[in-house]
């Protein structure tokens, strides 16, 4: 497979603008002849939550909306694979940030949306809740899942992904947290034995730099492809499945897992001790 990774940045107010200028580079990717081009989350509009505004709320859109009928003619123009993260209205009242994966005829296919919204220097919380399952899809012969920025702090969240079958997990990002950023990141990769992209905006949006320094990381753990920290990049690799396959050789994670001796994890807060 190869796998192209999208890293712009998104400028204030202009949707549209944002949208255009995402349809450019996936043109440009598809000179690669990717299987899979994947954009950051949010995209088409600059990184709204670090504001308190509930004006935002007029950025939703559904899957029918202006920015994915964009996603989807270009999905089917070059016969490709587009992962599109939108802040999504489900129904009036009802928001989430949803990775939608579009097909090459042009359909979603499938959606993940983000399960941990962050309250970490971010306000997303005010914004949209929180999905609740991890579910996988297929490309071909992979088994792909998505993991959305602040998810990836928490290991359950590609541990979930990897025990439903996720060969690839693609991270879509908005942050202008640029470390520990390899730290974690590698580690997710190689604690779960997949392949992880996280493809994130860069530059300067409202009072934030965003970080970049999208990537394509092995299943042991080795960065395969960066994009800079500070530019507007597309970046493009090829991953094998047999990777995968040979890193869970390796490292048998999955026969060593106890679950029966992890029930503090699932928990309610309230009944852990100290």
């Amino acid at each position: 497979m190869r796998l192209t990774l999208i890293q712009m940045n998104s400028r204030a107010a202009a949707r549209d603008e944002n949208v255009e200028r995402a349809c450019a580079f996936v043109d440009e990717a598809a000179r690669q002849h990717p299987d899979i081009v994947v954009l950051p989350e949010f995209f088409n509009v600059e990184y709204f939550p670090q504001y308190r505004d509930y004006r935002y709320l007029d950025y939703a859109e559904t899957e029918d909306g202006y920015t994915q009928t964009r996603m989807k003619e270009k999905a089917r123009q070059h016969g490709v694979h587009i992962v599109s993260t939108i802040f999504e209205v489900a129904r009036p009242g009802l928001y989430y940030d949803t990775a939608m994966l579009i097909s090459p005829e042009g359909r979603v296919v499938g959606k993940y949306r983000k399960v941990h919204p962050a309250a970490y220097l971010s306000l997303e919380k005010i914004y949209f809740r929180g999905g609740s399952s991890f579910p996988v899809f297929r490309v071909g012969d992979w088994t792909v899942g998505f993991s959305i920025c602040y998810d990836n702090l928490f290991p359950e969240s590609c541990r979930c992904l990897m025990l439903h079958g996720a060969e690839l997990i693609i991270a879509p990002y908005a942050t202008p947290a640029a470390d520990p950023w390899e730290n974690f990141l590698t580690t997710r990769a190689l604690e779960n034995g997949v392949f992880l992209a996280p493809c994130n905006h860069v530059g300067q949006e409202g009072e934030w730099v965003m970080s970049g320094k999208s990537m394509i990381v092995d299943p042991v753990g080795k960065i395969l492809i960066q994009a800079s920290g500070t530019e507007e990049q597309v970046v493009s690799a090829e991953i094998e499945r047999e990777s995968v396959i040979r890193a869970r050789q390796r490292f048998l994670l999955a026969r060593d897992r106890r679950p029966d001796a992890y029930g503090a994890i699932t928990t309610i807060t309230e009944q852990l001790h100290g």
